[in-house]
């Protein structure tokens, strides 16, 4: 044999072997490369704990929303109540596992060390089959549009609940009228202040705060509950009428996909996300557990009169329900900076690039730009809480249950869905979860506005 051929074969075997060694594409098989740790190589100058994390998750996920849940009671029954609050609980809460599961899996496939969510469905499209790649850019839009959208709307909405809070209150105490519009202008500058908080290390003590103002107005509140209640007997069991409608008021009050991702990227630890007793498990098992109790206590007290607020049944000339206002209405004050991170985030990745000679300052306008075109906005609208409704009941049904689903089929398509396709059958009956959200959602919420223009046809001044 010739010393060329002998070459060609050496050459032939190096490269079937190199062909051989490249990592296998599941997520267990890439750990196992030695050369690349995600983890372990991605860099944050002001990265969070495992306990900032759970907290600012327990602030997403403990919103305005759960003062909703005695009348969704009312709605499923108070023992198909609990129930349905622990299925809703596992679809949202599962649906953001398999969102991070995911990006790991794209961590290693793409050697990246942090992805947004609108940037995993992008490399999930990429990476997945040839007739879904064309839909990447698509997607990444989609998910930033949808969760622009409802962020910002979101964020707006607390300004008018935070000033109505205060607006009751005051009102009680001084006697006469006060202009709904100029105490949401007033809160233009604390909330300026609060948006100027730079990274997610430093505003985890604000969200602890949140929690605090919440845990005391709930606790408030459970002592009004508590009192005098009558026998569960008094109540019905189940509904299944109008069962859609306790899915559309729980889903939409418990979901947080929005800042699943944003969380995740800047944890120290970020394996500890997930698991059994990760940061996901243990912050939706607490929320699980406070919207069951706050749900079943609220509707066994109240009935029939329940209403779509639980602080609306509270006696309001005593100081203690006030107290409850206020309180509810400073953890919100305070929820509107982790609410309004995602918003900054999504713009700031969209211009940081172009902004090279002075970020910071760029970066404090553009924050200080979007909280006033929040407040405005809620000047101009004070009525704006029921069209949130509806875009909430659109974007969120469509981000928190069906893009994750499809990003997990797409993640799974070149190494399977299991045993006997579990996967896919598990995702199946998820995305008709999340169309039935979407359509009873979307009625629920145009409801409102039909009541809100019948009843009160013009807006508050």
């Amino acid at each position: 044999m010739s010393e060329t051929s002998m070459t060609l074969n050496h050459s032939n075997s190096v490269n079937k072997l190199r062909y051989k060694i490249q990592p296998r594409k599941d997520a267990e098989q890439a750990l196992a490369a030695p050369d690349f740790d995600p983890f372990t190589e991605r860099k944050i100058d002001h990265p969070t704990t495992d306990s900032e994390t759970l907290t600012h998750l327990l602030k997403a996920s403990l919103g305005t929303g759960i003062l909703s849940m005695p009348i969704a009671f009312m709605y499923s029954g108070i023992i198909m109540g609990i129930f349905a609050t622990i299925l809703t609980a596992f679809i949202c809460t599962h649906c953001s596992y398999i969102l991070v599961k995911c990006a790991h899996k794209l961590y290693y496939k793409t050697r990246r060390t942090k992805m947004s969510f609108a940037e995993v469905a992008e490399v999930a499209f990429l990476n997945g089959p040839k007739w879904c790649r064309v839909f990447a850019p698509v997607a990444k839009f989609s998910i930033l549009f949808g969760l622009f959208l409802t962020y910002f709307g979101t964020c707006s909405v607390y300004t008018v609940i935070v000033a109505k809070n205060f607006e009751q209150v005051m009102e009680h105490w001084l006697g006469y009228q006060i202009s709904l519009r100029l105490l949401i202008s007033a809160l233009l500058i604390p909330l300026i202040l609060l948006s100027w908080v730079p990274n997610l290390k430093y505003l985890a003590p604000v969200s602890m705060i949140a929690n605090v103002f919440m845990g005391l107005g709930l606790g408030i509140t459970f002592y009004y509950l508590v009192m005098d209640l009558p026998s569960i007997e008094t109540r019905e069991y189940a509904h299944v009428s109008t069962l859609p409608s306790f899915f559309a008021i729980t889903i939409f009050a418990m979901e947080a996909i929005g800042v699943v991702m944003p969380l995740e990227n800047n944890m120290e630890t970020p394996r500890n996300f997930l698991g059994i007793c990760g940061v996901l498990s243990q912050g939706m098992s607490g929320v699980t557990l406070i919207y069951m109790f706050l749900g079943f206590l609220g509707y066994l007290h109240y009935g029939d009169n329940t209403a779509e607020s639980i602080t609306l049944n509270l006696p309001v000339h005593e100081w203690p329900a006030q107290a409850v206002k206020i309180l509810i209405a400073l953890a919100v004050y305070c929820t509107f900076g982790l609410q309004f991170y995602v918003c900054l985030e999504i713009v700031w990745d969209g211009i940081k690039n172009k902004c090279t000679k002075r970020p910071v300052l760029v970066n404090y306008v553009m924050r200080t730009v979007l909280v006033t075109a929040a407040v405005v906005l809620a000047v101009s609208v004070p009525t704006i809480a029921p069209f949130m409704g509806l875009i909430g009941a659109f974007c969120f049904s469509i981000l928190g249950l069906i893009f994750p689903v499809f990003i997990e089929l797409i993640t799974h398509w070149d190494t399977g869905f299991g045993a006997f396709n579990w996967i896919l059958w598990k995702n199946v009956i998820i995305g008709v979860c999340g169309v039935a959200a979407l359509v009873f959602g979307s009625m629920s919420a145009l409801k409102d506005i039909v009541k809100l223009y019948t009843t009160e046809p013009e807006s508050s001044t």
